[in-house]
């Protein structure tokens, strides 16, 4: 059976979201001026096979990115997690996005989203997704709420899939960008400056090569520029998601991944846990993403 799409739309956008698949979003449309819808976000598939990151947007709960070593140490206790997608030698992004969520609201602007029942490795919780459109964004606020019987080291983000051409220009500034290793961990943090290409602080193309590297210091917001084809618009995130990962294969590849997450790569095993917040039983993270289309950004 073919996954319910629950739509909000209005006379200038459009948004779907499948709460059968993570509560992904399957599309987010904007009309031109000749009243075509063209895509802000790359659009779904449509079809389950392609798994859950054919969707436009996946959240990432409890946890962003990769956890080496089989899990990670906290409280004086080793806590495994074993990896949780086929083909993939790592647990990854959590498994709010893997889940069935259920709708919790819904009205002209607005639909809420909650999965009540989340579980990979030691972490328990249950989260709760608001969507909110109007004429000229879109913010989604993402929270989660500890159900795990001792405090443990929490993440969150949300994970974008955007459309990628020639005519796609990026800027957004930041500090350092971390290196990554064959196995997509982290090798090491440099400074932005300590090699010219990874400096995003002008309107630039993406680079010809692969990239998949997680951004410190940045100021929380990213503008893209996407020619005639797809929309343009600025990304935004709380102040809470201080790491920005870009996410693209190469020139060949038809989307750009923007992430804004709560922490680095692997962060549960790096020193200091950087970015991961200690939820006590019962404590709640929040997060949110804007992305906006108008012209108040150009």
């Amino acid at each position: 059976m073919h996954p319910q799409v629950i739509a909000l739309e209005n006379d200038r956008a459009r948004v779907g979201v499948v709460p059968s698949l993570g509560a992904g979003l399957a599309l987010l449309d904007v009309r031109d001026a000749a009243g075509k819808y063209r895509p802000l976000l790359r659009p779904w598939s449509g079809r389950i096979v392609d798994g859950p990151f054919a969707l436009a947007c996946n959240v990432l709960v409890p946890f962003s990115n990769r956890i080496s070593q089989g899990g990670f140490v906290f409280g004086e206790h080793f806590h495994a997690i074993s990896p949780n997608l086929d083909g993939q030698e790592l647990p990854i992004h959590g498994d709010a996005f893997m889940r069935e969520w259920l709708i919790s609201g819904r009205d002209a602007s607005t639909i809420t989203l909650h999965c009540p029942h989340g579980s990979i490795g030691p972490f328990r919780y249950e989260a709760k997704q608001t969507l909110v459109l109007s004429q000229t964004r879109l913010v989604v606020h993402l929270e989660v709420t500890s159900a795990a019987p001792t405090a443990l080291p929490f993440g969150i983000g949300f994970h974008p899939w955007f459309p990628r051409s020639p005519q796609t220009r990026v800027r957004f500034s930041a500090d350092k960008v971390w290196l990554e290793n064959e196995k997509h961990l982290p090798l090491g943090l440099i400074d932005i400056d300590a090699e010219g290409r990874w400096d995003f602080s002008t309107q630039i193309p993406l680079p010809s090569r692969w990239i998949n590297n997680a951004f410190t210091g940045w100021a929380g917001f990213c503008d893209v520029d996407q020619g005639p084809d797809a929309v343009s618009f600025r990304l935004s995130a709380s102040d809470n998601l201080g790491v920005a990962v870009v996410y693209s294969p190469g020139p060949d590849a038809d989307f750009l991944c923007l992430e804004p997450v709560s922490h680095p790569v692997d962060a549960h095993n790096l020193p200091g846990m950087p970015g991961l917040a200690v939820l006590q039983p019962g404590e709640t993270l929040t997060s949110s993403m804007t992305l906006d289309w108008s012209s108040s950004w150009h």
